[in-house]
């Protein structure tokens, strides 16, 4: 898998909303999803605020890869798991990015939540 381009990376980032569709086991897309990402240094994340048991993070699941549409930017893109070394890290870049967002920054940044982020890299 190659990096991001500077460029995607910041517009991405930037991003309020993002919009992801995960590929089903026969590698057709699932309607887009609307979610929060979060980038920390050169590293895209995204959170499940229900969980692993939401539709879509379970998506992630089946063939780890998928579709992002943010602020111009559309790339296919593979699903990783995402190492809880920095939870309290990712947890503050989301609580800065979401701030005005209050009553969902508790879900975001719940115990469930935390274990539900995935990194999304460029397929």
């Amino acid at each position: 898998m190659s990096a991001w381009d500077a460029e995607d990376l910041d517009r991405i980032g930037r991003a309020d909303e993002v919009e992801i569709a995960t590929r089903r086991a026969d590698g057709t897309l699932r309607p887009d999803r609307v979610v929060w990402v979060v980038r920390l240094g050169d590293e895209l994340y995204l959170r499940s605020v229900t969980g692993r048991g939401a539709a879509w993070f379970r998506g992630t699941r089946t063939r780890m890869a998928g579709r992002i549409r943010a602020d111009g930017v559309e790339r296919d893109v593979a699903f990783a798991d995402a190492d809880d070394v920095y939870g309290d890290a990712l947890d503050g870049v989301y609580r800065s990015k979401y701030r005005r967002f209050s009553g969902a920054l508790d879900r975001i940044t719940a115990a469930d939540a935390r274990g539900a982020t995935v990194t999304i890299v460029p397929g």
